[in-house]
């Protein structure tokens, strides 16, 4: 049987770079398929996700399933995306359909992977009549196939796109790192200039060829095809018997050079024998030494347990042996000084045993803060019964913790790793001697959480509670973002503190001091805000949704783009605050002082701006629909584009000037200056407009069916 013979001298004229059918070139189909799997793989993913989110809208939520969010931590560390909230609560459906969008790409790649093997086409290949088949075969095969799919396609040229991404110093950028991607899949795609058999890299790693479905043909006419395969296929499958190679044989070389053999052998021998015995020498006396001085540390600290379980010790002697304790490396050295603060009666023994718990440094803060619980819930038995001398011991404990943890955080900062101080009480105590204030100005607390801690009266001024991870970048997915749900933060100082997106859901802020705060994308859903000072405060992007500001000051805060639907916003002060964008739905701002403010393009349906002094505010282009404006005060305020449908303008102030000539209908005011700020407003659907509003309206250029023409 003689070997096909194929011509490979083919005409300039006869050769084409693609192939046309009743579908268009190959050129066209092939990328026409990719992009179909392409979006397979992605809406088997984005359409079961899009469903979970669609119905967390249910009380009662579960924890998130660990494999979503192990995935999601995954995918947001590889690709630097930050994520706020880490404890997410959904509903049992969401879990499902989110769980689905997490196993669904991998069903879909591998029947798709599992189709090209057996027939040498996925799905859309199949659409565009396109096929992937090897040299001499017509399937692939297992091995080609992820071969060709999941290296040359995927793991190698995303794997070459992620390193230049990070060496090039282009991260955190997803723009960079997708048009990096874009750029290594073309040229891998190119790299058909550049073969001699016309494939494209994934093709060449694989040693496959895309041809036609139909006719068989791939980068040349039919006629240079060969058994249904083209050109190429049948120029790779002539297969020379390559030379035989003469293979190194270990055993006849031992036998040609016996003496040689013996050396080998006998030095490896003995250089083996050699190591044993000193690699055993070095590691019984390590271990001599390791327990030598495990057994003084074990003695010493015996001692100075012993030493301390005396009563009889003088204070001054207990507080020596306290702070031997302290500075050991011994792992029980921190408990059995926590515990001793819940025994010891004597204030400056007590004094001494926080001393040293702050040497031992954060490994101490779990032990501190279960003791300061403990002590807390003592404090309230306390206070329903109990002696004055025990409720004061139990106060100097209580102190105790409180400083321990208090100089920890400050002074031991740039050693914390993200400490759990959850329901801990540092807040103020002004009694006697267990007086206590938590201060902690400019100090770094990132990360940190405090969940339903009591920290009222505490001083955070310039504190921060957002920072880089360990990439040294904002804005990345190992950030530093402390939680703070749930806490007692009244008439805390704040001011110019960095809480960035740290999460303060249902926190009580009454009469904090928040001005310049920088809260920029904060969670704070359900928070207490009444009475607090939030000048010149950065609320941009915040999640605010049913949060309460009533009387608070908002003078220049930006809120820009923030959500503050079925916020409390009554009686606040916001002179030049700036809510451009913001979601305002159902909102309440009955008697607010808004002046100057901007809500251009804010959503204020349904809101409530009863009495509400809007004096030079601007309100172009939002949607006030159905909004309740009674009383409000609108002098110059700037409605240019506003939606005012059904609004309700029953006894709203438009003008700064004395109604006239209220009995002569459709007569314009005198002494009213014509402004640009009603101009083209439409106020045909507006409820409850008065003679002399209509009068002023439609001086001001506004449109309703009764002005004149």
């Amino acid at each position: 049987m003689t070997s096909p013979t194929v011509s490979t001298e083919v005409p300039e004229s006869e050769k084409r770079w693609f192939v046309k059918s009743k579908q268009g070139p190959l050129l066209m189909r092939r990328c026409g398929a990719w992009a179909t799997e392409l979006s397979l793989v992605v809406l088997s993913s984005l359409v079961p996700a899009g469903l979970g989110w669609a119905v967390n809208r249910v009380a009662e939520p579960v924890p998130l399933n660990p494999m979503v969010g192990a995935t999601t931590e995954a995918i947001a560390s590889a690709l630097a995306i930050p994520i706020h909230n880490r404890s997410e609560r959904v509903t049992p459906l969401t879990n499902l359909f989110w769980s689905g969008a997490v196993i669904a790409p991998f069903f879909v790649v591998g029947w798709q992977l599992y189709l090209l093997a057996k027939t040498g086409q996925t799905t859309p290949k199949r659409w565009f009549e396109i096929k992937v088949v090897a040299a001499g075969v017509q399937a692939p095969g297992w091995r080609r196939a992820i071969l060709r799919e999941l290296a040359g396609k995927g793991t190698l040229p995303m794997g070459l796109a992620y390193l230049t991404w990070h060496l090039t110093g282009a991260y955190p950028s997803l723009a960079v790192l997708g048009g990096l991607a874009g750029a290594v899949l073309l040229g891998d795609f190119l790299f058909v200039r550049f073969s001699r058999l016309r494939r494209t890299g994934h093709d060449a790693l694989a040693d496959t060829f895309v041809v036609d479905a139909l006719s068989g043909e791939a980068s040349a006419e039919s006629a240079f095809t060969t058994g249904g395969i083209g050109e190429d296929a049948a120029i790779a499958a002539i297969v020379l018997s390559p030379e035989k190679q003469t293979k190194f044989n270990l055993w006849g070389w031992m036998r040609e050079h016996p003496g040689l053999t013996l050396s080998i052998v006998t030095i490896s021998g003995m250089a083996a024998v050699l190591g044993t015995f000193v690699g055993t020498q070095v590691y019984i006396q390590s271990q001599a030494n390791f327990r030598q001085l495990k057994e003084q540390d074990n003695n010493l600290f015996l001692a100075l347990v012993s030493k301390l379980s005396r009563t009889s010790g003088s204070p001054q002697e207990r507080s020596i042996a306290i702070s031997a304790l302290g500075s050991m490396s011994d792992p029980r050295a921190v408990p059995f000084l926590v515990e001793l603060i819940a025994q010891e009666k004597n204030p400056a023994v007590l004094d001494a045993i926080q001393q040293s718990l702050v040497t031992a440094g954060p490994i101490a803060l779990p032990n501190l803060r279960q003791m300061n619980q403990a002590l807390k819930n003592d404090r309230v038995s306390m206070s329903f019964g109990g002696s004055q001398q025990e409720k004061q011991l139990v106060a100097l404990r209580l102190q105790a913790t409180q400083k321990a943890i208090a100089k920890i955080l400050k002074v031991r900062s740039s050693e914390l790793d993200n400490p759990d101080l959850s329901h801990t009480d540092l807040g103020q105590n002004t009694t006697g001697s267990a007086s206590f204030t938590l201060v902690l100005e400019n100090t770094d607390l990132s990360g940190i959480r405090l969940r339903s801690a009591i920290l009222h009266h505490a001083n955070f001024k310039n504190a921060r509670f957002y920072g880089p991870g360990k990439d040294g970048r904002l804005g990345t997915f190992d950030d530093l973002i402390s939680d703070l749900s749930g806490s007692d933060f009244s008439e805390v100082n704040l001011n110019g503190a960095l809480l960035g997106p740290a999460t303060i859901r249902r926190s009580n802020f009454f009469k904090a001091n928040l001005n310049k705060a920088r809260m920029a994308n904060a969670i704070a859903v359900g928070s207490n805000f009444s009475s607090a000072q939030l000048l010149g405060a950065d609320l941009q992007q915040a999640d605010l949704k049913e949060a309460s500001f009533t009387g608070a000051e908002l003078g220049t805060a930006n809120l820009s783009g923030a959500n503050l639907q079925k916020a409390r916003m009554s009686r606040v002060n916001a002179e030049g605050a700036l809510f451009e964008g913001a979601n305002l739905i159902q909102s309440n701002w009955q008697g607010a002082n808004l002046s100057g403010a901007n809500f251009a393009g804010a959503n204020l349906q349904n809101a409530d701006l009863s009495l509400a002094q809007l004096t030079d505010a601007s309100l172009r282009n939002a949607q006030l629909q159905n909004a309740n404006l009674r009383n409000a005060d609108l002098t110059f305020a700037d409605l240019r584009g506003a939606n005012l449908s059904d609004a309700d303008f029953k006894g709203a102030k438009l003008t700064a000037s004395t109604p006239s000539q209220v009995n002569q209908f459709l007569q314009v005011p005198p002494n009213v200056a014509k402004s640009d700020r009603l101009k083209g407003v439409d106020f045909n659907f507006v409820k409850n407009l008065d003679v002399y509003q209509i009068n002023y309206i439609c001086a001001q250029g506004g449109i309703y069916d009764k002005c004149p023409q």
